[in-house]
């Protein structure tokens, strides 16, 4: 029987490990032929290795499925590319990117150095956008030439970007970013027959296994809730032309349960229909805040 991604080539970036190595491997199963990309760093992004993407390679082949690995650095622009040019050449087509790769470098705000804010929201951020922007180029081209393409972007959010993460700033803040990029680009490219959405998955990877030991432990037994491919079949479908007319959406994944995000929602307003006096403005927003269904956050300890 064939699978619901029968075909259909995609891109998995940081499909070395955990999450996109779940991604790519469930994909292919799916009868999708995968560019497993991985550049093979550490947790904190230090080093290069083709180890981990050869290996998720060889497993694909090893079931009768079609991939190719790739070592580019998605935050580099021109490598970003050349990411996109190997499948179009190798498979002929290009008709998912899932935008996966990240690693963190976990700081306090009052301890987090420079060059840790700018590693961090690079992989994430413009390693979103820089596959995303040449992989849309090449679907805009498609469109114009009237071959409109039936493809798909899945975007990796996360909790720690849509609540908060202490900890976690530069990670939260290019996660958030992640969302917003997300609402964009589904607007942007729906015109080319392209939908864009996100996931924030909570799984147990290289990334949360530390920071989030206890959470993330596997239990003796019964339902992993943490097995990161628990999160796999939802971008399975999200990749597949099944998922027709759903785009612009962010979706939270964990375990055997999935959440539609709401996002932000405009909630309780007051026009007074002229400019607000400084004093008389404590009150009224005071009021705007109680009559929120949105509890008030707890700061502290």
């Amino acid at each position: 029987m064939a699978g619901i991604c029968e075909g259909r080539v995609a891109i998995v970036t940081g499909a070395g490990r955990g999450l996109g190595r779940e991604h790519a491997l469930e994909l292919a199963r799916q009868g999708a032929k995968v560019v497993v990309n991985d550049l093979g760093t550490t947790l904190s992004g230090d080093g290069i290795s083709t180890g981990p993407a050869q290996d998720v390679v060889d497993i694909i082949r090893g079931f009768g499925g079609e991939a190719v690995a790739n070592g580019a650095d998605i935050a580099d622009f021109a490598q970003a590319k050349t990411l996109v040019d190997q499948a179009i050449e190798t498979f002929g087509r290009l008709d998912v990117l899932v935008n996966n790769a990240g690693f963190v470098r976990d700081r306090m705000l009052v301890n987090a150095e420079e060059d840790e804010w700018d590693a961090v929201i690079r992989v994430h951020l413009k390693g979103h956008f820089a596959p995303l922007r040449h992989a849309s180029a090449y679907w805009r081209a498609e469109a114009k030439e009237g071959r409109t393409p039936d493809a798909r972007v899945i975007n990796t959010s996360s909790g720690a970007g849509l609540q908060g993460s202490v900890g976690q700033a530069a990670y939260s803040a290019a996660k958030g970013g992640i969302a917003s990029l997300t609402l964009v680009a589904a607007h942007e490219l729906a015109r080319y027959g392209v939908a864009v959405n996100a996931i924030a998955p909570s799984a147990r990877t290289r990334m949360t296994e530390g920071a989030f030991a206890e959470a993330m432990a596997a239990p003796e037994t019964g339902f992993d809730r943490m097995d990161p491919a628990n999160v796999s079949p939802i971008v399975a479908w999200l990749a597949s032309a099944e998922s027709a007319g759903v785009t612009g959406r962010v979706i939270e994944i964990e375990g055997g349960q999935v959440t539609v995000e709401e996002g932000w929602r405009h909630g309780p307003a007051l026009d007074l229909g002229r400019r607000w006096d400084a004093a008389e403005a404590g009150p009224k927003l005071r009021e705007l805040l109680a009559a929120s269904a949105t509890p008030e956050p707890v700061y502290g300890a």
